[in-house]
């Protein structure tokens, strides 16, 4: 398979202070699935941001489908990130719109039309079991549920990419793992995704899923070793 992403040598800093992320390279298969995981201050989200091109990084490479991501004009950036489906920490639902708008967002944004939007929404509600909340809006749904909605919303559009910030941290076991098997059923549509967990028990529950593993910004090889960053290609 192609690869989808390459980190070469990527460091990240906020500000002044010592580096959030320090020399990160991998590869990232098309249509595989990923856990990132690591203790809570490891860089998780902030290695998230950079995929989903919320930042830039200090130094080193980033090719996203095939194109430097880091000298990507910034007009070609909503055409690069509506390729790619997120699901944050925070939900970022917009809180006047319904559960159904919300998540029908990214279709409309896409230019495809109300009528044919209809279908794919309500089958996303039933997904993620809020059929009966469609009319409601953020404020009125649980966390669990603003969860759901937002992840509906990330996938709805079948992206080319999937990254998700810890997404089941707020819906209970049996939907964690209806959930997990969502992003699977993507998945095996070609999706490349990525899920950011610090909960252990999830990471058996996809059989091909490979595990990457950041400790204090440093990204460690499936020993426990600190993985040794190759040179810039040419």
């Amino acid at each position: 398979m192609a690869n989808i992403v390459q980190f070469e040598n990527v460091g990240l800093r906020y500000g002044t202070g010592e580096e959030t992320l320090s020399d990160v390279s991998f590869t990232l298969a098309s249509g595989s699935f990923y856990f990132l995981t690591g203790a809570s201050g490891a860089g998780k989200t902030s290695l998230l941001k950079l995929l989903y091109l919320a930042q830039r990084p200090t130094r080193g490479l980033i090719r996203l489908f095939g194109e430097d991501a880091v000298t990507l004009p910034r007009k070609r950036l909503p055409g690069f990130r509506r390729r790619i489906g997120v699901v944050f920490q925070d939900f970022r639902l917009v809180p006047h719109l319904s559960a159904y708008d919300n998540i029908a967002l990214p279709l409309r944004v896409s230019g495809v039309s109300n009528s044919d939007i209809v279908a794919p929404v309500r089958e996303m509600l039933a997904w993620v079991g809020l059929s009966e909340r469609a009319a409601a809006k953020p404020p009125t749904l649980s966390g669990g549920e603003q969860q759901r909605v937002a992840i509906a919303r990330a996938v709805i559009g079948r992206p080319e990419m999937l990254v998700a910030d810890e997404p089941t941290g707020n819906v209970d076991p049996d939907m964690a793992e209806r959930l997990l098997h969502l992003f699977e059923s993507l998945n095996r549509l070609g999706t490349t995704v990525v899920v950011a967990t610090h909960d252990f028990h999830l990471l058996g529950r996809i059989p091909n899923a490979q595990m990457m593993r950041l400790d204090g910004g440093k990204l460690l090889d499936p020993t426990g070793a600190l993985r040794i960053p190759p040179p810039f290609a040419a």
